[in-house]
This record gives C-alpha cells, structure tokens and sequence, in this order.
C-alpha cells in the first residue's frame, strides 16, 4: 500500500480557522497519542540505510514523515504503508537513484538527517530542498561537518541553508567538530552518517548541547540497528564505527511532546487525563514536562507505561524554569502562566528563535494582543497572570504555536487560530483528538 496523496497524511489546509469554545467543566478521559515525530524520521532513514528489510511499527502519519517517506522512494526505496506500520527495503545506502530532486516540506530533522545520508553514496548527485520557512533555517554547522568527512555539499543559498546540492562521494572518516548549541539535530545528522563512513569517525561537540536527550533517542535507534557508538557521560566526544546498519523490526515510541497538550488541558480545566501510550522514563525529554505541571499544582501519576494528571483549582505560579532539555513545551508554559496565581518565567530556551518561527517572538505577541502583561527576554518570556480578550493569532506556519493557541481557547473566549492545518506537522489528528475529549472545536473553510 503507497501514500497516494499528502493530503492522507495531513488536516485540509483549506481549513482557515479553528475556534475552541471555553469550556466550563473539568475535562476528562483517557487518550493514545500518534507516534513520535522524532523516532519516527530517525528510524525511516536508518531503515533505508540498513542492509535488509525491516518493518517499523508505530510511525507519526504527519507531513513532516510523509516529505520523509516520498524523499526516499524518489531515491528508490521500495516502502509499503500499512497504518501506522512501514516495511523498508533496505539499499546498504547504496541508493537505488543517483539523482533527482528531494522536496521534504517544512520537515526540520529531514534537512539535518538526509544530506548525510545521501553523501554516503559514492555517486550521484541530488538537490534538497523545502518551503521558505525551511530554507531559513540554519544549516551550515552541519554541512561544515560533513565536508569535514569528505562529503561534496553546495548550498545555493545566500543564508547557506536549503537548497542543498549534495553529491555522493562517500564519508572517508576522521574527526569532525560541530557545535551543539543551536540544535542538537546537526550532532544527530553526523551520527547517523557516521555508522556508513569508510572508517571510524570522532566527533567532537563544541559549545554546549541544547536538548542532549535527543541525541539518546538517535544512538538508540543507531544501536538497534547495529551500529558501534563510544561516547563520553556528558555527550561530548563520540567515536562511530563503520559497522553500517542492519535491519531490524522495531515498535517507535508515541509522541511525548504531543502528549503535553493533552495533559496541559487537565491542568486548565481542572480535570483528568490520562496518555495511555507514553510512560515517565521515555527517552523523549518532554515525558518529563509533568514535572512542571506538577510544580503548577497539579496531582501527577508518572507510571512506566501512562501518564496521567489532574489539574488543581489554581495553578500555581511565582517561579523561574530552565526549559532548555525540553524546550518544545516553553510555549505550553506561556500558555498555562496567564491563569497561575503568580508570573511565570521561562529562561534559556535562546535557540527556539530558530525553529520553524521565532517561538519566543510569537508567543509574546499573541499574549500581549489578547490583553497580558509580558516581558519577552532574549532566552525566554516572563508571563504576568491577567484577564485576557479574545484575538486573531497566527501562529506563523508553526504546529506548536498552533496547540498552545488551542489551549488558551479553553479558558478565553473567541481567539481565532489562523492557518490551523499547521499542526499536521506532527499531529494532524490534534483538534479532532479535543473533540473526542468532549471539547468543541470549530474549524472554518475558506469561502473562496
């Protein structure tokens, strides 16, 4: 069974508006959350990497894994679609085309993952490319790195991201530095590429490593393919043997990050909910994140297998939190803060000003039209508790800016999310998933 369509795999974008009515009693329930976005990806690429055919259980049906799966078949790749089940016909990453242009959406671990992937081959030549949200994303420390191991990269762009020309050489090995204090998916990139270099490869991290937890997930799924990786405690020398990848079945974690806003819907509403999929010790940092909502005041269960909590009547405020090893959900912080009983502040989160749109910048502004008091900081915001208006708010093509918006729709009537098919980037199912929660959603097509 092929992906005949995006559109399969994404809400209808002729969807322009979503409106979430307050509610006015505790929400409850027990929900499964999609599969994780970043396992998701990792694991397509390592799988056509691998030598043989293996078979991934559990994949995120989103726009960013569907950019990813198409990219592949264009290079050849034989990949059938069963639900939420992919089976991978391996290339030893010798792939089947050896040239071509590869269109992979907004997807920011695809831009960081694929170049190396394609370099490994020892011909070919492929042009990269995606949206202009993407092509201002930055790319350079990655394909400094991979230069570094013999790789021919050219980017065509002024900003020295996407579009990429990459042509297959193949990686002779050696040491490489990146800096890990933008993303942690240009380290992750170099790994992956790393297990099919000719020889060993040692990669040293300068700079710190924003959300080290993902590199977990990367060297997980790495040895789980039969890749040899020696690292430091701290993450910040790596040696990768050339081992390649075999292939393998394995089941893909759900997604802890889309789980967050479910459990943040709790916590407003003075409910419960329960995430049956996604348990406390994931490798994904965001399982995390109900320790935050715990400091609120919420009452948490963190079992190995669910997640589950109960809002309080007032959220507690009056604190400052490090969001950095799970910056994702800084924006689900701004959105709980208005309705604490004292200003929240979150702080070093610097590096979400790059992701898909300057998170810090939209997050403030949409706070600040709907009546609040905040203060935005170079590496985060400060959020006063206040009554709040309803507003139009454009989350800017950004899935996360989009969930949070949602729920601030629980407690503030007529806020109007624009462009709200951006959350298909990780979650196309989100706002029909409020719904079956008992929340009433709204979505508006255009007239024209």
């Amino acid at each position: 069974m092929h992906v005949t369509s995006r559109s399969e795999w994404a809400l209808d974008r002729s969807y322009t508006m979503a409106q979430v009515t307050p509610v006015a009693d505790p929400i409850s329930g027990r929900i499964t959350v999609p599969g994780s976005k970043s396992y998701t990806n990792r694991a397509l690429i390592i799988a056509a990497l691998a030598t043989g055919t293996s078979k991934l259980k559990g994949i995120l049906r989103s726009d960013d894994s569907y950019w990813c799966i198409d990219a592949l078949r264009r290079l050849g790749v034989s990949i059938d679609v069963d639900g939420d089940e992919v089976t991978i016909q391996g290339t030893g990453g010798e792939w089947p085309t050896d040239k071509g242009e590869l269109f992979i959406g907004a997807a920011g671990t695809i831009a960081r993952f694929l170049p190396g992937a394609l370099a490994v081959k020892s011909s070919g030549q492929w042009t990269v490319d995606g949206i202009e949200q993407l092509r201002k994303r930055p790319l350079r420390p990655l394909i400094d790195g991979l230069k570094s191991l013999g790789a021919d990269i050219t980017s065509l762009s002024e900003s020295e991201g996407l579009p990429l020309v990459v042509k297959g050489t193949g990686l002779s090995g050696g040491t490489v530095q990146v800096p890990g204090n933008v993303s942690s998916q240009f380290l992750s990139g170099l790994l992956i590429a790393s297990a099919c270099a000719r020889d060993k490869v040692t990669i040293n991290v300068i700079g710190g490593l924003v959300q080290p937890a993902y590199i977990g997930i990367t060297l997980q799924l790495m040895r789980a393919f039969g890749a040899h990786i020696q690292h430091d405690e701290d993450y910040t020398t790596f040696t990768v043997h050339p081992t390649g990848y075999e292939a393998r079945d394995t089941v893909l974690e759900a997604d802890a990050s889309t789980a967050c806003y479910f459990l943040s819907v709790a916590a407003l509403t003075q409910g419960t909910v329960r995430i049956e999929n996604v348990g406390y010790h994931s490798h994904q940092p965001d399982a995390k994140f109900i320790d935050v909502l715990q400091r609120m005041g919420c009452q948490t269960v963190k079992h190995d297998t669910y997640l589950e909590v109960t809002g309080p009547k007032q959220l507690r405020g009056g604190f400052e939190v490090d969001m950095k090893p799970m910056s994702d959900q800084a924006l689900t912080v701004g959105a709980l803060a208005p309705f604490a009983d004292k200003p929240i502040t979150v702080t070093n989160v610097a590096h979400i000003r790059k992701h898909e749109s300057d998170r810090i910048a939209v997050i403030c502004q949409a706070l600040a039209n709907m009546g609040l008091n905040v203060e935005e900081n170079t590496d985060g915001f400060t959020v006063y508790p206040g009554d709040l208006h309803g507003a139009k708010l454009d989350p800017h093509d950004d899935h996360r800016n989009a969930m949070v918006f949602a729920l601030l729709g629980l407690k503030v009537p007529d806020i109007q999310i624009l462009d709200p098919a951006c959350v298909s980037k990780t979650c196309p199912t989100f706002f029909s998933e409020l719904k079956k929660l008992g929340i009433d959603v709204t979505l508006t097509k255009s007239t024209v």
